[in-house]
Parts: C-alpha cells; sequence; structure tokens
C-alpha cells in the first residue's frame, strides 16, 4: 500500500492530464447531491478533488458525500490545469476508498471555529488536543520550518567537519545552577537530568577537538513566558584551542547559515506564516554587532530601566535592548560575579569573564551563551572554592585540566528559541511538537 504520487508533485505540473491515485485526509468538503468538491490535503499541500455521482456511481458517491473531515481516503482520478482551484490544478475523481472513516458521534474537534476560539494555537483546548493539531496547516508548517533548522545545524558543523558527539541525560551535578535540576530517583541515589552536554563535551574535547550536539536539556524552570520550556532542545559546540571571538564567529556562522537555509528550503512556509523574506535575508547576510556588558548597561539606564552593575540580565530587560536591533547583537563580558565557574576570567581585568551572549531581534532576547572555559587546574579549582562549590561531583572535569589542559570554548544555542524567532511565532509552544512546562506533561 505504499504511497507513490504526494499532492505536492502534482502541483507542481508534475502529473498534468495523467490519471493518479492520491492518498491523505479531508481537510473540507461541500456540494450538493449531484457533485462534491473535497479538498485533499497530505505532508506535501492540498489539492480540490470534484467527484461527480455520474461518473462514480452512487455508492462511491454516497461513501466521499458522508465521510467527515479528516478521514483517510485513497482516490484516483485525472489531474486537470484549473487556475481557479487552489494550487492550479484539480482531481476529476473515477473511483474511490475510504480508508480509515470518521465516526459521526465523535467528529474531529479542531474546527475552524473552534479555532476561532482558540485564538490561534495557544489555549488550553488545543494543548491538551496537540496530537490532533499537529494536523493543521499552520502546525504542520512550523514543524517543516523546525525540520530545516535542525538540518542547517547539522550541515554547518559536518562541513567544517566537527564531530557529532553524545552525552548523557542523567549527571550528578549542575551546570546551570541548582535551583533549575530536576531531581530523579537513581537505584537509591540522587540524580539529575542533564541542562546542558558542556561538562562532558568538555572531556571529550582533547580527544576531538572540535564537537558538536543536538540534544534535549531539562531546566526546572517555573516561568511561563513565551520562550520557556522545561525540556528544550540545545545545540551545543565545542573547540579546543579557541578564544571567545573565535566561539563567537561559529555562533554567528551557525545563524547566519539557519536563516539562508530557510530561505533556500522553506520560503513558502516563511511566508505562509507572514514572515518577511527580505528580513530574514537580512539575518543571513548581515555581521552582527558586538557590545560588552557595560555598554549594555549603560544604554538601559538610559531608557530608564532599574538594573545595577553585575546582575545577569533577565528577558525583560533583553527585550528592551534589543527594541534597537536590526540583526542578532553579541553580549560580551559580562562580570564574573554573574556567570558560573566554568568561565574564564578575563586576564586583563578579573572581574569580568570571557563569555557572550547572542540576543535576537523583535523582542526575542537570548539565543546562544557561550564563552572561553576556564581551562587551567589551578583555575578552575579556584573558581569551584569561590563559588562553594563541592569538588566531587566535578572530580572527572577537573581531571581534563590536569592531563593536558589547553585554551577551549563553546557555546549553547536554544534551537526552539530560534525557530520561534526566525518563524515569527507569538511563543515558543507554537514550534515544538508536545510542549513542556512546568504545568503539562501530556499529551
Amino acid at each position: 500500500m505504499a504511497k507513490d504520487i504526494w499532492i505536492g508533485d502534482v502541483q507542481n505540473g508534475d502529473y498534468d492530464g495523467q490519471d493518479v491515485e492520491l492518498k491523505g485526509w479531508i481537510k473540507r468538503t461541500r456540494g450538493s447531491n449531484k457533485i462534491r468538491f473535497v479538498v485533499l490535503r497530505d505532508s506535501t499541500g492540498i489539492i480540490q478533488c470534484v467527484a461527480k455521482r455520474d461518473v462514480i456511481g452512487d455508492e462511491a458517491f454516497e461513501s466521499i458525500a458522508s465521510a467527515l473531515i479528516e478521514s483517510s481516503v485513497i482516490i484516483r482520478g485525472t489531474v486537470n490545469v484549473d487556475e481557479r482551484s487552489e494550487g492550479g490544478h484539480e482531481l476529476v475523481v473515477s473511483g474511490l476508498e475510504i480508508v480509515g472513516p470518521v465516526d459521526p458521534d465523535r467528529p474531529f474537534p479542531i474546527t475552524e471555529s473552534a479555532m476561532k476560539a482558540a485564538d490561534g494555537g495557544e489555549t488550553e483546548f488545543l494543548l491538551d488536543n496537540r496530537h490532533l493539531y499537529l494536523r493543521t496547516g499552520r502546525m504542520t508548517t512550523m514543524l517543516k520550518v523546525r525540520s530545516s533548522v535542525f538540518g542547517a545545524i547539522h550541515n554547518y558543523f559536518r562541513d567544517l567537519d566537527f564531530v557529532e558527539y553524545q552525552a548523557p541525560n542523567f549527571v550528578a551535578g549542575a551546570v546551570e545552577g541548582g535551583s533549575t535540576l530536576f531531581e530523579v530517583p537513581y537505584f537509591g541515589r540522587k540524580a539529575y537530568l542533564t541542562q546542558s552536554w558542556q561538562l562532558y563535551a568538555e572531556a571529550a574535547m582533547p580527544a576531538l577537538e572540535r564537537l558538536y550536539t543536538i540534544a534535549p536539556s531539562f531546566r526546572a524552570e517555573k516561568s511561563r513566558t513565551r520562550r520557556h520550556l522545561t525540556e528544550f532542545w540545545h545545540a551545543e559546540m565545542e573547540i579546543a584551542w579557541a578564544t571567545n571571538d573565535e566561539v563567537m564567529h561559529h555562533g554567528e556562522g551557525v545563524v547566519r547559515h539557519i536563516a539562508s537555509t530557510l530561505l533556500e528550503e522553506r520560503s513558502d512556509e516563511l511566508q505562509v506564516l507572514g514572515r518577511d523574506l527580505e528580513l530574514i535575508q537580512r539575518y543571513a547576510d548581515t555581521p552582527f554587532p558586538r557590545m560588552r556588558y557595560d555598554e549594555a548597561i549603560e544604554i538601559l539606564q538610559g531608557k530608564g530601566v532599574e538594573v545595577e552593575w553585575g546582575q545577569d540580565l533577565d528577558y525583560s530587560k533583553e527585550k528592551i535592548l534589543t527594541q534597537d536591533f536590526a540583526v542578532p547583537h553579541f553580549l560580551t563580558h559580562y562580570p564574573k560575579m554573574a556567570k558560573p565557574f566554568y568561565h574564564r576570567e578575563d586576564p586583563s581585568d578579573e572581574k569580568y569573564v570571557l563569555c557572550h551572549d547572542l540576543l535576537a531581534p523583535e523582542g526575542y532576547g537570548e539565543i546562544i551563551g557561550g564563552g572561553e572555559r576556564t581551562w587551567s587546574e589551578e583555575e578552575i579549582l579556584a573558581r569551584l572554592d569561590e563559588e562553594g562549590t563541592p569538588k566531587e561531583a566535578y572530580q572527572f572535569y577537573i581531571d581534563t585540566r590536569s592531563y593536558g589542559g589547553v585554551p577551549h570554548g563553546g557555546f549553547g544555542l536554544g534551537v526552539d528559541r530560534v525557530c520561534s524567532w526566525l518563524s515569527g511565532a507569538d511563543h515558543i509552544r507554537e514550534v515544538i511538537p508536545f510542549p513542556r512546562d512546568s504545568r503539562r506533561v501530556t499529551p
């Protein structure tokens, strides 16, 4: 029962005037007692199918006339070029088969009226029915954009001979802070879901030198904002012998490559989502400016924002800062007091660390965090002592510095945030199939 012909190929003109067999689901239907117009969808597009009683017979006509939305069907017919039809083609039906009928007592719940009442997809109704909402045009489009983003990340790093590397999801300690750790029982001991692959990537850095991953990370953040998930996808890289500037070079490179890939592969989808392709082209072509943390503080204070030097910048401050950005900006040289132990001190001023955040415009804020790592044994021990962090859980991490430590760095990119920003989504939940936040683990 393999599928040989796709609606998208029919709409592209590959089968004009030919007899074809299409497999898909009913998107909508209308008509009279003599003729039915059935809009058929598959993953590649939609096409109108015209079924006439006097052509297909009473039995087939009644079956298609009574078929409800989201019934799966096989429809045979002749492809007709018709500029009046959406996509420029229609199928003149010669025969059909209802494969998976929908029970009239339990019709498909995601109707146009329900969508209108649900205000575009972010109500509890559509989240409760996410397994069905995936079939809608907007969600299908988002998932195609997401697929291209993942592909672009892989291609960027592989083209530069980075090695894909996997780290464990069960870990013994924190990377980003203990308050956001998911604690799980682990055979009579405590373990945690990973916040990042970083510590284990640094262990492999002396072996592979250039490595990357795309994997889920977990943060027990109770924040219910447009940009937070408790389970999210992380694209991370680590590179030996690299400075903060060199790490930023790769961060800019991968983001610009993602934008250019979307223009090449998903221009139609971006336009369906209402995105300005010239804007995406700007993100692909224009170099990303850099500013130091101190400059950002001055800008915020000049705008009347209450912020003290030494504070990490939360989303509310990032949003204000990015209002004047035409393209993403790097924010560098945060105070040491604002960042974890693994960030390397600036040799020219120990108050700062050699790090960066990449802030996306249009109010999206941070999409990358990275920098140079504290790489000598002496430095890492001193930083752990400064923070009062127990060394036992990090002994393997210390060992990587004890045996041939070298300068190195890396970053973590929030893939879902990038998808949300480049697709113009109102909420990060729109770009992931089954979002997880502090209140939801189902469906």
